[in-house]
């Protein structure tokens, strides 16, 4: 049998030495939250800084560190980043124009990948390694296998905070070129403040989730507080994109059980673990998690296969046709597409299924109204006027799906802001959408 620490004794180097290794046009891969390397990025925007090193192109998901490749100008033509999901890392870059980013649906990537890209380096964190000689890729499916069957080099930056999931992706060491060790703690995320409103939001959702319906949920205010108040419900299910706070609340309390899914009975299945530690020590070692690749946790057919499927994502804004804007400002870049669309359609394709686009009536201290008659010039329409289902805000619910444009109209002007509503019905009228 292979000595596999002898293997890794072999392979394991300084982040400087390794930074040294990459040459000028190099196309980087990295992936999402936890399995990026950030260890090895900083030794890489230090020799760029001192070396006449040029055109590297680092792709990456919903950055969860500030690189330097965003936020350096001084970098802008040695190494710019490329987003498959915009964040607050790489914001001001992309909308600056000295980041590019790709738009897409999350479960296209590794099929993208595949496709249409090639890396001359793939750079990744892990868990340590373990007696058989695999890394556990922690807290990350998403679209790492594809991204490592398709780059020339992989360089692994060991982490001995990250958990070692056991139903995850794994890699050998015979498949890792070089090894760096970088020991830091893992990126958390803030609590959000959940108020009244969010409260609301979520106590009106709540309501339309039967027993043993499969749930997936996204980040922040409203899908917190729907999970509070999904405590009270029974036998109920995760299979979700992001695996979060609330989820592991729902779990511990006994709502969740997983005991009525059709597929991955027993287990809570998601693409991507992001949060507090709480979750990393959540899923350390856990067998009841599951996190696997993007192209099946986020795929509609394999969601729709879910009975009562309960999705809920959120929006910046809607116009009254149900058209809905969840990742610009204007023509302002803030996030993606992500799985969005992915959870709307599967949802409406299972039997008993809903989806549910949450948001706040207003914004800006009530300066705003985000039910608009049409989406700011610019907007990105993320989810389609054919595809959304249900609209919820504070002020209650607009199922859309199926309805006339009249019917809409009506039934979003009456959800929201009343000081609103008068001025919508008008434009509405003004428009011809309102019989």
């Amino acid at each position: 049998m292979e000595n596999f620490n002898e293997m890794y004794r072999s392979k394991l180097t300084t982040a400087d030495e390794l930074a040294g290794r990459f040459e000028n046009g190099w196309f980087v891969g990295m992936d999402i939250g936890t399995s990026q390397a950030p260890g090895i990025m900083t030794a890489l925007a230090n020799r760029a800084r001192k070396e006449n090193l040029t055109g590297l192109h680092v792709t990456s998901i919903m950055d969860s560190y500030p690189f330097e490749f965003y936020t350096d100008p001084d970098l802008n033509g040695k190494i710019n980043g490329m987003s498959w999901f915009v964040s607050a890392a790489g914001r001001k870059a992309v909308n600056a124009g000295t980041a590019d980013f790709i738009p897409n649906y999350y479960r296209d990537i590794p099929r993208h990948i595949r496709n249409n890209h090639h890396y001359d380096v793939a750079c990744i964190e892990v868990a340590p390694m373990d007696k058989h000689g695999y890394f556990s890729l922690s807290a990350v499916g998403s679209g790492v296998e594809a991204m490592l069957e398709k780059a020339d080099r992989i360089f692994v930056e060991v982490n001995n905070c990250n958990p070692r999931v056991l139903n995850g992706t794994h890699i050998h060491i015979s498949r890792i070129d070089a090894i760096i060790e970088y020991n830091h703690e893992l990126p958390v995320i803030a609590p959000p403040v959940i108020d009244s409103v969010s409260e609301a939001i979520g106590s009106r959702i709540a309501e339309q989730v039967p027993d043993g319906a499969c749930i997936q949920l996204g980040i922040g205010a409203i899908p917190d507080a729907t999970g509070l108040a999904l405590r009270g419900k029974h036998d109920l299910g995760i299979h979700t994109e992001m695996f979060t706070d609330s989820m592991v609340s729902l779990i511990e309390c006994g709502a969740v059980n997983n005991s009525k899914k059709e597929i991955n009975r027993y287990k809570s299945v998601t693409t991507f673990a992001f949060g507090s530690k709480r979750i990393y020590d959540y899923i350390d070692d856990n067998p009841a998690i599951a996190i696997l690749p993007v192209d099946y946790v986020n795929e509609p057919a394999v969601i729709a296969r879910h009975s009562n499927f309960i999705s809920i994502n959120a929006a910046l804004e809607v116009d009254l046709l149900g058209q809905v804007c969840a990742e610009s400002v204007g023509s302002r870049q803030i996030s993606g597409t992500g799985g969005q669309v992915d959870y709307v359609r599967g949802a409406c394709m299972s039997p008993g299924g809903k989806s549910f686009i949450a948001f706040s009536a207003t914004a800006k201290n009530g300066t705003i109204s985000k039910i608009k008659s049409s989406l700011t010039p610019g907007a990105v329409v993320t989810t389609s006027k054919n595809d959304v289902d249900y609209i919820v805000t504070e002020f209650g619910i607009a199922h859309l799906r199926g309805e006339s444009a009249a019917s809409r109209a009506r039934q979003l002007i009456a959800i929201a802001a009343p000081e609103y509503r008068d001025e919508l019905a008008f434009e509405a009228k003004q428009r011809g959408l309102m019989i």
